[in-house]
């Protein structure tokens, strides 16, 4: 059992020392403007045209059918010219034209035509200009963000790991505004089929104004997420967020170490380094196999079986194949660990896996990584084969091929982050038990299965209120008690246990992970339960029923409708 204390993020230290407010002037040029302003010539030739037109005809002389003179007045000209300088040949004359208003309607009708030609082209061009493109997306972006009136996280980037993060939290119903400098991921992120509309924008996020722009100081805003490929890129978006909005979370992806400790300065809500988190993951596995099982069982989808536990990787050498980054932070990780690490180029040629134990391939190239993998395996069938897959393209192949880990770092980005955000407590035991020592790693393992067999379980969340858990509230609320050990016995047979043990309590700010079965639940508190299906459907039996409860609590057995409580002289209460 572990008791911490925590509190709903905040930072605890304040980098800003003046508030100010969010900026949103993107430099833009209003749409309407450059309309007028590409097609005030082409206005100015048309009227023109119209003008000369009407003037001309109003005073040319004609002959009425008496044969007398007369002249259209400005008006039934200007009607006239109206009908005809459009095309659309109305028809109507009060007389009968003379050879000269004939050829003047004539000219007036070549001239219009070229008139409403040159209009019309010039209003095309200007549909097809980047720069009013860019004005009326970005007009109709701004509308879009500030019509949202539900939560919504900003994410700044749309690459591999920005798109299976936004997915996901689509699925989940969450809403998002994206924001990306490369016009061809907004392009994917419009073709991808997200269930909600999600505003998007093309621009450098390293400009405040832009993400204030994509709602940064929205009232709705509940957090930012930098998932760009571009460290500096991330650091900017977690400066801005922190010195303009301090009370909004931030989780941001970092590739080298510098920058992790730049960004923590501005106190993000998490920093995630994918090469050091994997070096993390491989230095377990090596010195706590117990715990680094536990780690990723708990981590696997729920049905998951538990995958095997590798004991013997610290016992000899590794070699570490990999590129830039990625094969330093490695390298660096195992070292640390107290281990003889050999590092090879990629470019060297296959290297000598004698007496090698584990080995990483982390080329930037997939093709280059398995076919050393491959190799490794055909040279030493034992060796520990951890690979690198950078490219969605390869992932059949390297199913079929099985290596003991595959590192891709777009996705340990991305589900870290999405478990911090859907489920920040289940998250929370998650990085407890990768604390653990390894005794006590094989004790939660044998507590886990001796109840729920091998299989990943169903982490629930269970808020005792009046709304989630009311037959438990009311008892509670009677002045009764009741603890786990009650809560999470069959409502049928209260001797039998159900299939769920408690993984955490929440009371207030304080966290109990693994609690004892003899702790008490009060009203208000969190309780997260690992369980099987059928465990659920009997905890939430008992959840929503008086009957139930009672019976767990007192081993009394009492009707569970009020008519027969009636009959019986029972009092509900």
């Amino acid at each position: 059992m572990a008791l911490i204390s925590t509190r709903r993020w905040q930072s605890t230290r304040r980098l800003r020392r003046v508030e100010v407010d969010v900026p949103t002037d993107v430099p833009s040029t209003d749409a309407i403007f450059l309309v007028l302003r590409r097609m005030r010539f082409p206005l100015i030739v048309l009227i023109t045209i119209f003008s000369i037109s009407v003037l001309g005809l109003a005073l040319l002389p004609g002959v009425d059918d008496e044969g007398n003179t007369w002249r259209m007045s400005l008006f039934d000209a200007f009607y006239f010219i109206s009908y005809t300088a459009t095309t659309i040949g109305f028809g109507e004359l009060n007389h009968t034209f003379t050879t000269p208003q004939r050829m003047w309607v004539t000219l007036s009708i070549f001239a219009s035509v070229t008139g409403w030609a040159y209009v019309f082209g010039s209003l095309f061009a200007l549909l097809q200009e980047p720069a009013f493109r860019k004005a009326v997306s970005l007009q109709r972006f701004r509308s879009k963000v500030k019509g949202i009136h539900e939560p919504f996280l900003l994410l700044a980037g749309y690459g591999q790991a920005g798109r299976t993060l936004a997915m996901a939290l689509d699925h989940t119903g969450r809403r998002l505004v994206v924001v990306d400098e490369d016009p061809s991921r907004i392009d994917v992120l419009t073709a991808d089929q997200l269930a909600s509309d999600v505003p998007a924008i093309e621009g450098d996020p390293r400009n405040p104004a832009l993400l204030g722009l994509a709602g940064l100081g929205h009232p709705m805003c509940e957090g930012v997420i930098a998932m760009t490929d571009k460290d500096e890129m991330n650091l900017a978006v977690v400066m801005a967020a922190d010195l303009l909005r301090p009370e909004v979370p931030v989780i941001t992806r970092c590739s080298e170490r510098a920058n992790v400790s730049r960004m923590l300065d501005f106190t993000p809500h998490a920093v995630i380094n994918p090469y050091d988190r994997y070096g993390s993951y491989l230095v377990m596995q090596l010195n706590r196999p117990a715990t680094h099982q536990m780690s990723s069982w708990l981590m696997s989808e729920a049905g998951t079986e538990m995958p095997p536990m590798h004991d013997q990787l610290a016992n000899g050498r590794w070699m570490v194949s990999a590129d830039g980054r990625f094969g330093h932070e490695v390298a660096l990780d195992l070292r640390n660990a107290g281990l003889e690490v050999i590092e090879v180029a990629p470019e060297d040629g296959m290297p000598d896996f004698t007496d090698i134990v584990g080995f990483v391939a982390g080329a930037e190239s997939d093709t280059t990584n398995l076919s050393m993998a491959a190799h490794a395996r055909l040279v030493n069938p034992e060796i520990y084969l951890s690979v690198r897959q950078k490219s969605i393209h390869t992932t059949s192949l390297l199913r079929a091929f099985e290596p003991d880990s595959v590192f891709i770092a777009t996705d340990l980005v991305a589900f870290e982050t999405l478990a911090r955000l859907e489920s920040p407590l289940y998250w929370g035991f998650v990085e407890h038990v990768q604390t653990m020592d390894n005794d006590e790693a094989l004790a939660l393992r044998e507590r886990i299965t001796s109840r729920l067999d091998r299989w990943c379980p169903i982490p629930r969340l269970i808020p005792i209120t009046q709304h989630s858990a009311p037959a438990v509230f009311r008892w509670l609320d009677r002045g009764h008690k009741v603890t786990l050990d009650f809560l999470l016995r069959d409502p049928d047979d209260r001797d039998h246990p159900i299939e769920a043990i408690p993984y955490m309590l929440k009371r207030g700010d304080e966290i109990t992970y693994l609690p004892s079965m003899d702790s008490e639940v009060r009203i208000g508190d969190e309780v997260g339960l690992l369980c099987r299906g059928r465990g659920l459907s009997q905890l939430n039996a008992t959840l929503y029923s008086d009957a139930s409860v009672e019976y767990l609590c007192t081993a009394r057995e009492v009707p569970s409708t009020w008519v027969w409580r009636m009959l019986r002289g029972i009092k509900n209460h």
